[in-house]
């Protein structure tokens, strides 16, 4: 049983030693020029990721801050139910995303996606959506990339066919840039 917990401890660890740093650093960086000029910052994924979109708003919003009422403007697209089964079943599932951005985005936001394969329909649209807005994209990615690898203008890829290990590579990176956020803020 040890095995199986020491060797999971050792895949995350050793795919992190490759972990693309500078683009760590170019995502942190957007997200205070985002923070300082007031633009919003969206988050979205499926699953576990959708959970990882919606902790790491809360951390965006309150963690980074150092006293009341300064944090980022912060969505996480996945939170609200009644929106995304909507438009799941007015519209469709692969436009759960898409659609929020294309009412709530604009030039200068942030997009980040959050995927373990990279190929999901609606993570793809909203990169699509986001780019349409001339938002910056970011995207956390496991296995190969997927399509997100291609579509992103940052992609933080982690080569790893796990998807549990995928996801804690998005909190890791998201706790990374909030605490970074929190040490640097704007101004």
């Amino acid at each position: 049983m040890t095995n199986l917990f020491q060797n999971y401890f050792q895949s995350l660890q050793s795919v992190f030693e490759q972990a693309p740093m500078e683009k760590i650093l170019d995502l942190a960086e957007s997200l205070k020029q985002a923070w300082q000029k007031g633009n919003c910052v969206f988050l979205c994924g499926n699953g576990g990721s959708a959970g990882n979109a919606i902790h790491l708003a809360n951390d965006f919003l309150y963690g980074i801050s150092k006293s009341d009422g300064i944090g980022i403007r912060v969505h996480a697209l996945p939170a609200n139910t009644s929106i995304l089964t909507c438009l799941a079943n007015d519209i469709s599932y692969d436009d759960i995303f898409s659609q929020q951005l294309a009412v709530q985005g604009k030039d200068g936001d942030v997009l980040i996606a959050l995927s373990g394969s990279g190929n999901s329909p609606n993570i793809i649209k909203a990169l699509q959506q986001a780019k349409m807005l001339k938002m910056k994209t970011f995207a956390i990615l496991g296995y190969s990339g997927g399509e997100c690898l291609k579509l992103a203008d940052v992609p933080i890829h982690f080569s790893i066919d796990d998807m549990q290990i995928s996801e804690d590579l998005q909190l890791i990176v998201g706790h990374m840039v909030m605490q970074w956020l929190r040490d640097n803020p704007p101004g």
